[in-house]
């Protein structure tokens, strides 16, 4: 009974007002951005400010969708949350990825990070034209995309789970109008 008092007071610290763990599927993510609208609906928030977290949150899950590993069980140790202060929402989702992958997923977002607005929108018109995006993505989009949105750096992690998997945290800031 101390942990369900633990986990809510954690969540009410961290203004979590929406936190799902486990496997992700089509779905889980469409019941999982409708109860983050009707959230969002409830107080009010501005239609600007809707369109930029849902853009994101899609963007967030997506990712997790498209990007699990559906023949091993690490892949099912995904997680999505966000917050909302004051001023902003954070958006966090965490996946396991394969090893093989973060460096070029880091590569990929260190030049994210390094790009001004004008920067991002040149790289996404690119991105656009010069690719062919199979049905996995891969080209970096989505977090073109979500660094747009946001007109923050993505912060990310990449942490060893094991000899075969890292586990990646993407955190996504979105200040309110």
């Amino acid at each position: 009974m101390k942990f369900i008092f633990d986990l809510h007071k954690t969540m009410l610290e961290n203004n979590l007002i929406l936190v799902y763990e486990g496997e992700f599927t089509q779905e889980i993510t469409k019941s999982v951005l409708a109860m983050a609208e009707r959230n969002m609906d409830s107080i009010g928030e501005e239609s600007s400010t809707k369109r930029k977290v849902f853009n994101v949150m899609v963007e967030c899950l997506q990712n997790i969708v498209k990007h699990g590993d559906e023949e091993s069980s690490v892949s099912k140790q995904a997680i999505f949350m966000i917050g909302k202060k004051n001023d902003k929402y954070v958006i966090t989702s965490g996946n396991p990825i394969k090893k093989e992958n973060v460096e070029g997923l880091k590569s990929k977002l260190e030049e994210i990070n390094s790009l001004d607005k004008d920067g991002l929108k040149t790289l996404y018109k690119e991105i656009i034209r010069n690719t062919s995006i199979s049905d996995k993505g891969g080209a970096g989009l989505g977090f073109v995309d979500m660094a747009r949105k946001s007109g923050q750096e993505l912060e990310y992690d990449f942490k060893p789970l094991d000899e075969e998997y890292f586990f990646f945290s993407l955190k996504t800031t979105i200040k309110r109008i």
